[in-house]
């Protein structure tokens, strides 16, 4: 149960990072379209890196009977919350929010 709730922490700050990104390209003025696709790449990075780190520290844990249930699902629900972010949210937000953005 602690591992969903620390792995819900990461997705949400994950996804609300790249959106907070893409929005800040659009006050800058960059197309909505070219702004969701450049955040993405320009985030990708980070959050890869950051999953990869929150991966590794769980991998220590693994051999410990009492948290290996929780390195567990830690590494294989950031593995699976990293591609969905970074493909995912972008795609889903620009579906949502191009009319919004396209009136301006």
């Amino acid at each position: 149960m602690i591992g969903m709730i620390a792995l819900a922490g990461i997705i949400v700050r994950n996804s609300i990072l790249l959106v907070d990104f893409i929005n800040q390209q659009v006050e800058q003025g960059m197309a909505f379209s070219e702004a969701v696709i450049q955040s993405a790449a320009v985030r990708a990075k980070p959050i890869m890196l950051t999953a990869l780190a929150a991966m590794i520290g769980a991998v220590f844990i693994l051999d410990d009977p009492i948290f290996n249930g929780l390195a567990i699902s830690l590494i294989f629900g950031i593995f699976v919350s990293t591609v969905l972010t970074l493909l995912v949210i972008p795609v889903l937000y620009y579906v949502v929010m191009r009319k919004r953005f396209a009136a301006h």
